[in-house]
């Protein structure tokens, strides 16, 4: 069914690389093929990779022979025989590639000798061809490897920490940790479930830029409060946005989809046919690190009206010649799905008569389409299902895992309808569902079913390989009880999770949900209480406003009132009321919110409008719940304002990116550089004598080097904490008064001193403005290295920065301990003795 099952991939893609050009080479030998009954010699195999190995350590046992097969899909019948250490035989039959070899992976439990042996029975090969010899291929056995397994492991490659500085694309393909943080979004994923990232946990801005087909914010002078247009309603802006790999792609043009005929201004902004307005649209690429333009492009094909995304894709296809990731966006047109090459916008091949239905999306990435056709009539039906792929519109009557995809592709028109029906099986004559396709979780099972008249009706079919077409459960029913009381009331599905296996109803007069089992489509629960009842606004269905992730059920609408339940019993785990403490929202008092999306435990909400108000109403949050508790991880009031019939925020490569409608422009939300200073005195000092050690960190995100930023901030912007970065992200980008209360970051100082020892001084805080000083008290005489540290946050990684200082020795000081006595008293004893002699003198004269 499935083009890419058609053959076991585990082989060993490494030897399978090396041995694949045999094929062509042998082509070239000149081999003939005149004695089909020949007996012919062959040269079997084996071996292990490592070839030491630790216990419980998974290794590759490659195998078969190296006499080549004609064909692709030709191989030997081989049997890998393992013996371990106690003389316990394990025996893996396998048969080859064309190439002759397989692999299988083995895990050796205990430590020892284990032997290999790799037997081959023999059998008669017609190779239908001059250069690949016919006959009889005899039995035989290759030569026994020892494997030797002990306590501890060979060793793995060390591998990739994920990065702990700001990063960007390419991502080289030998980081291969880093694959959990690079998700892409080629459509809104079921439940808005975007694992692949380290969501964001505060509001830190990379860059901005504007939408770039309007004007966006406020229009001033005569116009006064009222805003430049947004879009809404019904020409929401950045609809249908998509990331492939690092890199945003949008539609600059608005949706148009209530574009009307006759306009007799339009003149030359484009009527086609004097009829309809023409949809102008050009999709932008921008780098989803730098925030940098890629390129525009418009594209009519020949349709009369610019085409739009519809989605991407990145399809995984392995062969023999070629394996790796391909990625497309998609663009429709009628019936029509053109793929354009994502790197540089040329087009690259297209389906027509592509079949209608919701595009589901393949274990490889190809594009499916489910549909049950009646083969009979009302009376006797027949009804078959048909699974339509995108991948199996190329590949059908091809040579299959030979044919690499790039050159089979380009430039080539296919014909959906004829080539692209990869399964077709009856689910049994006479068997009638009622209702329609619900969803279908490929390999697994399509839901079928119906909300009609209050009645939930649910049946399920089998997409498992082999069991293709069986009914699994058949029109189970349950009248929802708001049925009787409320006969006129709207009843539609509102979330499905194939994890939980659980279907929720949403009846919209009684604000309630009901949950079905998706094993046997029996009732579960129902809701608690009600929701509120501004909640029944916005229509028959609430499926763009609830969600289903980690075992949680989570609802929310006009009402503002986010409700969070367990999935196996519908019991209230918590509530968040979304308050508009200044009710500028004519709607109610508080603000009407949808999910955006949910990652890395977290589920993110923004605003939501129908119909543009004016003046805007004012402080729109967009925050992040930690889904278990119901906490706030971060919020903003006031930016990423989002839209009804806009696109959504969106996230890849562990950036958000979204539209704000108060500006329109486009902000991208992630973990930015930081830029650390550190400096000392550029004179020597003297030891023992206080230092003030000064320093700067800065925000040095791309959109901080924008000419606006650069002549608001000349001294750069100020790098401030997590509980800060709300505010001080709406002061620098949306032009806020700047907050009072802004706190800096904790930056260590470490020193290495002249005797070589480190040593750790301290810690100290920048302020507002993202200077930071601190003070120590050299010891030592000689040369001082300084470290400054900032460990990272929620907002930036971590960086550092470094210094030097100069400490000479202590100056020698004189102690002044007062007058001598020992002076003193010498100078007393000569004054007494000419004192004495003077006396003596006047004596003798006086005789």
């Amino acid at each position: 069914m499935n083009v890419f099952k058609s053959k076991n991939m585990f082989s060993a893609l490494a030897i399978l690389l090396v041995l694949s050009f045999v094929i062509s080479m042998f082509a070239t030998t000149g081999i003939t093929n005149a004695q089909s009954n020949r007996e012919i010699k062959t040269h079997p195999f084996i071996d292990a990779i490592p070839k030491t190995a630790g216990v419980g350590q998974t290794i590759l046992v490659n195998f078969g022979l190296l006499n080549q097969l004609a064909r692709d899909g030709d191989g030997w019948n081989v049997t890998a025989v393992i013996t371990d250490p106690d003389g316990k035989v394990e025996t893996f039959a396998r048969m080859t590639w064309s190439t002759g070899t397989v692999g299988v992976s083995y895990t050796p439990t205990k430590e020892g000798n284990y032997t290999m042996q790799c037997k081959f029975d023999g059998v008669q090969y017609d190779s239908g061809l001059a250069n690949i010899a016919s006959g009889y291929y005899l039995p035989s056995e290759s030569k026994i490897f020892t494997l030797q397994v002990t306590s501890e492991r060979h060793p793995d490659y060390p591998g990739f920490d994920k990065p702990n500085s700001f990063w960007t694309r390419p991502i080289d393909s030998q980081f291969r940790e880093w694959w959990s943080i690079a998700g892409s979004w080629i459509a809104r994923p079921t439940n808005a479930f975007a694992p692949y990232n380290d969501a964001p946990r505060s509001a830190h801005i990379l860059w901005t830029m504007p939408i770039g087909d309007t004007l966006g914010g406020l229009s001033g002078g005569n116009n006064g409060e009222i805003s430049l247009q947004d879009g809404d309603a019904y020409e929401g802006k950045f609809a249908g946005s998509i990331i492939i790999a690092g890199v945003l792609y949008y539609n600059r043009g608005g949706t148009y989809s209530q574009a009307t005929a006759g306009n007799a201004n339009s003149g030359a902004m484009g009527v086609v046919n004097g009829s309809v307005p023409y949809q102008r649209n050009t999709i932008v690429a921008v780098n989803l690190h730098t925030g940098e333009k890629l390129w525009e492009r418009a594209y009519d094909f020949g349709t009369g009206n610019d085409a739009r995304i519809s989605q991407g894709q990145i399809l995984t296809w392995l062969c023999l010649n070629n394996r790796g990731a391909w990625a497309y966006i998609w663009a429709v047109s009628g019936t029509t799905m053109y793929a354009i090459e994502p790197a540089t916008g040329e087009p690259v091949y297209n389906m027509t008569n592509v079949p209608a239905g919701t595009i589901y999306n393949g274990p490889n990435g190809e594009m499916l389409k489910y549909q049950l056709v009646n083969y009979g009539t009302a009376d006797s039906p027949n009804y078959n299902l048909l699974q339509w792929n995108s991948s199996w519109v190329v590949t059908r009557g091809k040579s299959g895992m030979m044919d690499s995809w790039g050159s089979q592709v380009q430039g080539v028109v296919y014909n959906a309808t004829d080539r692209g029906y990869d399964l077709n099986v009856s689910i049994g004559a006479g068997t009638v569902l009622t209702g329609a396709i619900v969803h279908v979780f490929p390999e697994d099972r399509i839901i079928y079913g119906s909300t009609t008249g209050g009645t939930v009706t649910l049946s399920a079919i089998s997409l498992k390989e082999g069991e293709e077409g069986r009914v699994l459960f058949k029109n189970e029913a349950y009248v929802l009880p708001d049925a009787n009381d409320d006969p006129n009331g709207t009843f539609s599905w509102s979330a499905i999770s194939q994890e939980d296996m659980v279907i929720t109803t949403w009846v919209k007069n009684s604000r309630y949900h009901y949950a079905f089992s998706l094993e046997n489509g029996k009732y579960l629960w129902r809701t608690q209480e009600q929701q509120s009842y501004a909640d029944a606004w916005v229509g028959s269905s609430l499926a763009a406003q609830t969600v289903i992730v980690y075992h949680k059920h989570i609802s929310v609408s006009a009402g503002g009132v986010i409700y969070c339940r367990d999935i196996k019993t519908g019991e209230t785990v918590w509530t968040y009321e979304v308050a508009d403490k200044y009710t500028e929202s004519y709607l109610a008092a508080n603000w009407w919110v949808r999910p955006q999306f949910v990652s890395c435990g977290m589920i993110y909400f923004g605003t939501e409008e129908h119909s543009t108000q004016e003046p805007k109403p004012r402080g729109a949050p967009y925050f992040a719940l930690d889904v278990e508790t119901g906490e706030v991880v971060w919020k903003i009031d006031g930016g990423l304002r989002q839209t009804h019939w806009g696109g959504r925020s969106l996230i890849g490569d562990s950036i958000i990116v979204a539209q704000d409608t108060y500006t329109q422009l486009i902000y991208a939300i992630g973990k930015g550089p930081s830029l650390l200073t550190v400096t000392a005195p550029d004179v020597a000092i003297a030891a023992n004598t206080p230092v003030l050690i000064k320093g700067t960190i800065k925000d040095i995100s791309p959109g901080t080097d924008s000419t606006e930023l650069k002549l608001r901030f000349p001294n750069g912007v100020p790098a401030v904490s997590d509980a800060s970065m709300s505010d001080f992200m709406l002061y620098v980008y949306n032009q806020f008064p700047q907050p009072t209360d802004t706190t800096g970051l904790t930056i260590k100082i470490d020193a290495i001193t002249p005797k070589g020892e480190y040593v750790e001084l301290g810690t100290t805080v920048s302020d507002a403005n993202g200077k930071f000083t601190f003070n120590f008290t050299p010891d030592m005489d000689g040369q001082y290295s300084i470290y400054a540290f900032f460990e990272g946050s929620e907002s930036y990684y971590k960086t550092d920065a470094q210094t030097d200082l100069l400490v000479t020795p202590a100056a020698e000081q004189t102690i002044d301990n007062g007058p001598s006595y020992a002076l003193y008293a010498f100078i007393i004893g000569i004054v007494m003795i000419i004192a004495i002699v003077v006396f003596g003198l006047l004596i003798l004269k006086k005789k």
